[in-house]
């Protein structure tokens, strides 16, 4: 008898631990598109402010409450790839904050757990976004031949012969590794090739959210200057910062103290002190306190103008600038 009592309350157990929980329930489309809701909310934080901690940290929150909703219910195959390809996406958010804020084994971390998020997902515009910005991170951090055999594998996929506006992305940031690695012919010919492939792009085509808030003209050319900046060709990374700042969106204020700061290096470097500084002045204090990139790139200028000219007045105004205007609040 007692042998009966405890087989069928294993049994029981048994049952009630494999049975449908009465909180499971149906996740649809309606979850899919409120992440992107999400996600889009994340884009538009980073080109306001990027590179800070908090827009990683929510970013990795949301791809975890992605993947927790593989688990609280039944869904489709496809829902399912979607709900991988969210947090896919918001990894590599979260992956694109770390780089901006250089804090790149972050960066890697954030970037093994997107490919894998990607690979599940098959999502080929996912899978582009996270190689290219290995490529990117790895350009940063002075490595030009790992960044361009990890923007290749973006290059490579698919989605570049479909859609010429992935190619030219793709073309533009393998022009900016090769100003990098000082290979004038390389950084040329692919930021031609750029352009050319953005001017066969329809713009009515379906593209991902992410692509739309940041790839134009104006992001071509900052790419540019990145590129000609690093080769070491000032006058025509002046030309392309002038480009880029005519067309650059309202919303691209990060884009716009980085594209600034850039331009007051490539003044400097043709001798143009004065309108460097002023240039380098106009930079948004928030900016030039809060964001790794551009606070590394003003004490390049800072110290570069102390080496071009020495003790002149512009120095010493510069100097009670960045003193003053620019002071990391204790």
């Amino acid at each position: 008898m007692k042998r009966r009592i405890l087989v069928g309350g294993i049994a029981a157990a048994a049952a009630a631990a494999t049975a449908p929980s009465a909180s499971r329930r149906r996740i649809g489309i309606s979850d899919v598109d409120r992440l992107h809701t999400r996600f889009t909310e994340v884009i538009a934080n980073d080109h306001r402010h990027g590179g800070q901690l908090g827009i990683e940290q929510r970013a990795t929150a949301l791809a975890d409450e992605a993947l927790n909703l593989q688990n609280m219910g039944s869904a489709t195959q496809r829902v399912r790839n979607s709900l991988y390809a969210c947090a896919a996406s918001f990894r590599s958010s979260a992956m694109w904050a770390a780089i901006d804020g250089r804090r790149y084994n972050d960066a890697r971390a954030h970037m093994r757990e997107a490919q894998v998020l990607a690979e599940m997902s098959g999502n080929q515009a996912i899978k582009f976004r996270i190689w290219s910005h290995a490529g990117t991170m790895y350009r940063h951090m002075g490595r030009p031949s790992h960044a361009l055999a990890a923007n290749d594998v973006a290059r490579n996929l698919h989605i570049t012969r479909r859609d010429p506006l992935f190619a030219s992305l793709g073309l533009a940031r393998q022009s900016a590794i090769h100003g990098v690695a000082r290979d004038r012919t390389g950084t040329r010919r692919a930021f031609e090739q750029a352009q050319d492939a953005m001017l066969r792009a329809d713009p009515a085509d379906f593209r991902p959210v992410w692509m739309l808030a940041f790839y134009d003209q104006a992001e071509l050319d900052s790419l540019g200057l990145s590129a000609f900046l690093a080769l070491g060709d000032y006058q025509t990374a002046e030309f392309h910062a002038h480009r880029c700042l005519s067309a650059l969106r309202p919303h691209m204020r990060r884009s716009l103290a980085i594209t600034t700061t850039r331009l007051a290096h490539a003044q400097l470097a043709q001798g143009a002190v004065d309108a460097a500084t002023v240039t380098a002045m106009s930079v948004p204090s928030d900016a030039a306190t809060q964001h790794a990139r551009v606070s590394r790139l003003l004490q390049k200028f800072g110290a570069a103008l102390h080496a071009t000219a020495p003790g002149s007045s512009t120095t010493q105004i510069w100097t009670e600038h960045h003193r003053n205007a620019w002071r990391t609040p204790a």
